[in-house]
């Protein structure tokens, strides 16, 4: 099915990335510095330097960046060295067809609502600002950019955060600058209630375990295991770390935790043009692993390879459709608790490749090709994923994100270890499913 877009647009949604449509780990880096760099990050650095000294919240900002980096360096190896996106990956390391079709979904169904989300978002700043079409239409000529951006693949996304990205660290500089002259409030206490360190690592590392656990989307384009550290390092510890620390200057400068409201009354088109640029270079991320968790998911369950090129225009034009009309807003907290199932996944993936090794061979030995069939389910894996989500999220201690990676990869090692990870029936892969 158009080949040409198969092997090019389409980034290889159902094959290994084979050795010559690597990229630069440079401009692999930008893209997830992109994806880190995020206005909900700068309202984590608000929250943090409201309720801690200037130190603490360096502290704790930098422990975070630095848990978060160690598990998106983990589970992003396991990308870059086999060449394929978290959901297709996922047959083989401990899920199954099934497994990886609910995987694909669930990935498809938080990433298309976080994009209409955040698209709705720059409508309401664009409107705001320009006074001459009302929001709705905003949302949707943003989300058709967005989407045609994602459309065409992995090399126009680079570009789009090659310009993205250094404006909307120019324009946050200059919205500090401008709200924020005396540094010598940074030397005093928090300005509102104390928060814990223990808290303030939870906040931070529940910001972005989402993005370490579907890391191979993006590492697969890696040449090297050296090019995943230095761009989690550059990507994720940087942004983690620059755009939070912006927040807490704000947070100490100004008094307050609302970073919008700061963006509202600095007004005019800088404000809005930091909302747009912020949005752009995360949201075609969100729509581009979207499309490639329901490619997926419609192979995994009715055989059917569909282009991931008209997959992206498809949720594209849903998400925005369904941003314009305002509806994405009432679901925000189910998005929320769809975070919930993929910190878990991240921990069976990585018990599965790097210790029970049940079914690591046939991935190995099948490169460049992707193995020709796949465990249809695994049992254990049904009852230890959602386990695990539930648990760690209900835990009365620690951050629910990492007590549920931890417990799966607990338990799915245990399952290893008592021969527990039998799988029900084998499934065939797609024949066209090559090395492109």
């Amino acid at each position: 099915m158009i080949s040409g877009m198969v092997a090019g647009r389409d980034d290889q949604a159902l094959s290994r990335v084979p050795g010559v449509a690597r990229h630069p780990w440079w401009s692999v880096a930008v893209q997830r510095f992109g994806q880190t760099t995020a206005l909900s990050q700068l309202v984590l650095g608000a929250a943090l330097g409201f309720g801690m000294r200037f130190w603490d919240a360096v502290l704790a900002l930098t422990i975070g960046a630095v848990l978060l980096s160690a598990v998106a360096v983990a589970v992003g190896v396991i990308g870059q060295r086999e060449g394929l996106p978290t959901a297709i990956l996922s047959r083989w390391t401990g899920f199954g067809h099934a497994g990886s079709a609910v995987l694909g979904l669930v990935i498809a169904l938080s990433c298309t609502g976080w994009f209409g989300v955040q698209t709705g978002l720059a409508g309401a700043a664009l409107a705001a600002t320009a006074g001459v079409v009302p929001a709705p239409v905003w949302s949707l000529l943003v989300g058709i950019v967005i989407t045609v951006v994602a459309a065409c693949g992995v090399r126009w996304m680079a570009w789009t955060s090659y310009v993205a990205v250094p404006a909307f660290l120019g324009l946050l500089a200059w919205l500090v600058i401008r709200n924020v002259n005396d540094v010598g409030v940074l030397g005093g206490p928090a300005p509102g209630p104390s928060i814990g360190m223990l808290t303030a690592i939870t906040l931070v590392i529940g910001s972005f375990i989402v993005g370490a656990a579907i890391a191979p989307d993006l590492t697969r384009f890696h040449r090297s295991g050296r090019d995943v550290v230095k761009q989690t390092v550059l990507g994720v510890a940087a942004g983690e770390w620059v755009i939070g620390l912006a927040g807490v200057v704000l947070a100490h400068g100004l008094g307050t935790t609302d970073v919008m409201g700061v963006l509202s009354e600095t007004g005019g088109w800088v404000g809005a043009l930091i909302v747009v640029t912020a949005v752009l270079k995360i949201n075609d991320w969100n729509l581009y692993s979207a499309s490639l968790g329901l490619v997926n998911f419609f192979d995994a369950v009715f055989s059917l390879r569909i282009s991931r090129t008209q997959m992206t225009v498809v949720v594209g034009c849903a998400g925005s459709s369904l941003a314009a009309a305002g509806v994405v807003h009432q679901f925000t907290h189910f998005l929320v608790l769809l975070g919930v199932v993929f910190p878990p996944v991240a921990g069976i993936m990585l018990a599965e490749y790097y210790v029970v090794r049940r079914w690591r061979n046939e991935i190995i030995s099948t490169r460049p090709n992707v193995p020709r069939s796949a465990p249809s389910w695994v049992p254990a894996t049904v009852v230890i994923w959602p386990a695990s989500a539930v648990i760690g999220e209900l835990a009365p201690i620690g951050q629910s994100g990492v007590n549920s990676l931890v417990l799966a990869f607990a338990l799915y090692v245990c399952a290893g270890r008592l021969n527990l990870l039998r799988m029900r029936t084998r499934r065939a892969t797609n024949r066209d499913m090559k090395a492109a």
